[in-house]
């Protein structure tokens, strides 16, 4: 039971994430939407898994946990970086329906 809990917050938040992407508006935000979620939702999907395998398989799912939670920040600030020096501004004030 515990399993399926997590398995359905991983599949939500990666739900999120993909919204996330498709409605906000700039390169920064929609980075910092998928990153959040989809780091937390494949962690939580990962956990799911852990439960219901053995020992060897779980080692080495909670060690992709790991690597995961180390690298998709690092790859967002690195994407970011590269967008920033590239030109693209951060969106700045609200903007709104009619623009």
């Amino acid at each position: 039971m515990l399993s399926l809990i997590f398995l359905l917050g991983g599949l939500f938040f990666l739900f999120v994430g993909t919204v996330g992407l498709l409605r906000l508006p700039d390169v920064y935000n929609r980075l910092h939407a998928t990153t959040k979620c989809d780091t937390l939702g494949v962690g939580l999907i990962l956990l799911s898994l852990i439960l219901r395998s053995n020992l060897a398989v779980g080692i080495r799912l909670a060690l992709l946990i790991v690597f995961i939670l180390a690298t998709n920040p690092t790859a967002a600030h690195v994407i970011a970086k590269a967008a920033y020096k590239t030109g693209i501004r951060p969106l700045t004030g609200r903007r709104s329906s009619h623009d």
